[in-house]
């Protein structure tokens, strides 16, 4: 059995970057003493989630890639002898700007990144001020611990995505996420909202036989600029196998660590039972490339 433990942190953050940063630090710490090999982080950790407004200080909190914290994370990243998933807000050049997850190899080199492709904007979600899409497709990150289909929250919603990283040899799909509920929803539609998001990464699971690693912060962050009642982030982090079973799952309020083995070799055993990749009609999806079809 090829089988590979993987860890991820759940944490809330404060304003403060340098707080935020070494947090995680002792939080990848503590689960890669559990025997984590592969370490997943939560969407743009370093910071508070501050897509809440459309402001331009906060591009100040934008960095390069390599920069001051892949520096930071690829040096933990060797010295725990760990491949590491980080999320940070990339300055690319100036007035160009990109949500970006960085994987760093277990010998602190970079072995890949990714641009987060579907940018929401919605209240609360301001993301298009700030992100410009991803322009480096779907394209699974090689690595000392396998094939790692990195995407980034709101991708979570489309099927498109999991399966061209599925088709193109991901062994692993890897959701960093910051999404949460209004303290003005009321208690149905929240619980109506965490179970769609976990429902539909559990079938991008069961479609392509993959398992799944989704990485949420969690805890209250207020709009700075109180147009609306602000966030509760909901947690929830979770693993699961490829036909869709949940191996591990956090709370939805607390700050926590989870530490999962995989068994990479079910994914092969679950195809040749239902081999959803041989019965696609390839020939007959033409229409997909519309927008809609009138």
């Amino acid at each position: 059995m090829k089988s590979l433990k993987v860890g991820l942190v759940q944490q809330s953050c404060t304003p403060d970057q340098r707080t935020n940063i070494e947090k995680c630090c002792r939080q990848i710490g503590q689960v890669a003493a559990k025997g984590s090999e592969l370490v997943v982080l939560q969407e743009l950790h370093n910071s508070h989630y501050f897509c809440q407004t459309e402001n331009t200080t906060h591009f100040d909190l934008a960095e390069s890639i390599p920069g001051a914290t892949t520096q930071k994370f690829a040096e933990l990243a060797k010295k725990l002898g760990i491949v590491l998933v980080i999320s940070l807000f990339e300055r690319r050049a100036a007035g160009l700007y990109h949500n970006t997850a960085v994987v760093l190899e277990k010998d602190g080199s970079i072995a890949g990144t990714y641009r987060k492709m579907h940018i929401p904007d919605d209240p609360g979600y301001y993301e298009k001020f700030y992100f410009t899409p991803g322009d480096l497709g779907f394209n699974p990150i090689e690595t000392s611990v396998g094939k790692l289909g990195v995407l980034i929250c709101w991708d979570q919603w489309y099927p498109e995505a999991a399966r061209l990283m599925a088709l193109a040899g991901a062994e692993i799909l890897i959701y960093p996420t910051a999404i949460g509920h209004s303290p003005d929803d009321n208690p149905a539609v929240q619980r109506r909202q965490l179970a769609a998001w976990m429902a539909v990464q559990q079938g991008h699971a069961i479609a392509n036989a993959i398992p799944i690693i989704t990485a949420n912060r969690v805890g209250f962050e207020a709009d700075p600029s109180q147009a609306t009642a602000g966030i509760y982030f909901w947690g929830s982090s979770f693993v699961v196998g490829c036909q869709g079973e949940v191996l591990a799952q956090a709370s939805a309020d607390t700050e926590e660590l989870l530490s999962v083995n995989l068994n990479l070799d079910h994914s092969e055993k679950v195809r040749q039972l239902w081999p959803f990749f041989r019965d696609r009609r390839i020939d007959q999806y033409q229409e997909i490339l519309k927008r809609f079809r009138d």
